[in-house]
């Protein structure tokens, strides 16, 4: 059994936990993941933390172990309209535990408590992209980035 936990910036995590879900999304990210660093950032900025508008995250526990099953990152982007209110910036399974529903699960809770549009970034091969299209997610541009 699984138990779904949301954690925004009226939460206090302690930097254990926090580390905790850094490597747990480096891990299970692989090559659609960013460096661990990168990671932090976007949880911090969930959090609230540094005065940023906050945000959520969503986490899977299996009840009988206590072991972190899934986790997804939301980030407010402190927009509307022309820039959805919401970007998903992560969301991750136990590798072990893909196909059992987890991920599902986690994104309905995620557009369920979410208040306004929610975008998020997926590459084209990524498998979970299907399961973004049924529940309601298009593709609506082509996404390019000039790196400096």
């Amino acid at each position: 059994m699984i138990t779904i936990n949301i954690y925004n910036p009226k939460h206090s995590l302690e930097t254990t936990e926090i580390t905790k879900l850094t490597v747990f999304l480096f891990n299970n990210l692989a090559q659609y993941g960013d460096p661990e660093t990168d990671i932090r950032k976007a949880i911090d900025y969930a959090l609230g933390k540094e005065n940023k508008p906050g945000g959520m995250i969503v986490t899977a526990t299996d009840q009988q172990t206590g072991n972190l099953k899934g986790v997804c990152v939301v980030n407010k982007t402190g927009m509307s309209g022309y820039i959805p209110e919401n970007i998903l910036v992560y969301i991750a399974t136990d590798r072990e535990s893909r196909g059992m529903g987890i991920g599902k699960n986690i994104m309905q809770n995620v557009i369920e408590i979410t208040e306004g549009d929610i975008a998020l970034h997926c590459e084209s091969e990524n498998p979970a992209r299907h399961l973004y299209e049924k529940l309601g997610f298009q593709s609506k541009y082509l996404e390019m980035r000039l790196k400096k």
